[in-house]
């Protein structure tokens, strides 16, 4: 059996305790507000924000700097 219930809070930063590889290796999709989205970085259903990196601009640490988007979240796995 396969567990599709989603958490609501991840994230693609390792060094995140929201970071799970086994889900992210199955493909997640978030919609936004309506749109599409594959720049994201983080996102929190229940709070109604995701994470987006600005460009290719860096941190002084080597981390994607990003923006807080507030808005409807809705993630869904793009391999079932």
């Amino acid at each position: 059996m396969t567990d599709t219930t989603l958490p609501d809070r991840l994230s693609t930063n390792p060094k995140s305790p929201h970071y799970d590889e086994a889900l992210l290796a199955r493909g997640i999709g978030i919609r936004f507000d309506g749109q599409e989205k594959t720049n994201v970085e983080e996102y929190c259903v229940s709070e109604g924000w995701i994470r987006v990196a600005v460009g290719k601009t860096l941190d002084r640490k080597g981390n994607p700097l990003t923006i807080k988007l507030t808005g409807k979240v809705e993630p869904y796995l793009e391999k079932p």
